[in-house]
């Protein structure tokens, strides 16, 4: 349901809510808007995917003789990946979130030369600014704090990985 308002001047998909609502609806970011029984199994699902995929390369291209040191590896690759994937949903929302909350918003009519800056009338930014702090705000303190266990966790295993060398 994208919405076009006629006294707005921003082009349609430069519009902050358009731009909301079709960031919810691409694969990536509607993972991390989903329930949190579904946020979290699809996070376990690629990590286990990521660690089975590492655990044949390193297999395959390493010849790791210590199975500790093996396994703590293929956890601290397969963290990484997931860390750079929920650095990425963080950006992203972040940028959507700014846009919402901001009384103004910078658009482009035809190219990177022209860039204007429109003032959102009242209406425009309570609606905004309602969607950004109860629809999208609590995605983002989920993607965080699931941003920052990763990054705990991808220490610990920085640590194990140096202790056991």
């Amino acid at each position: 349901m994208l919405s076009k308002k006629s006294n707005c001047p921003v082009p349609f998909d430069q519009q902050p809510l358009n731009e909301y609502l079709l960031l919810k609806e691409s694969f990536l970011f509607s993972w991390s808007v989903s329930s949190k029984n579904s946020f979290i199994f699809g996070f376990l699902l690629l990590f286990i995917v990521l660690f089975v995929f590492f655990s044949i390369f390193l297999a395959v291209f390493n010849n790791v003789s210590n199975f500790s040191q093996f396994f703590l590896l293929n956890l601290l690759f397969s963290n990484t990946i997931v860390l750079c994937l929920f650095v990425r949903l963080y950006l992203g929302w972040s940028y959507i979130v700014k846009r919402l909350m901001s009384a103004t918003v910078f658009y482009e009519e035809s190219g990177w030369y022209d860039g204007q800056v429109w003032i959102k009338t009242s209406d425009y930014l309570i609606q905004d600014r309602l969607v950004g702090c109860y629809q999208v705000i609590p995605f983002m303190l989920r993607i965080k704090y699931s941003c920052l266990s990763i990054f705990f966790t991808f220490l610990l295993f920085i640590y194990l990985v140096l202790y056991f060398e």
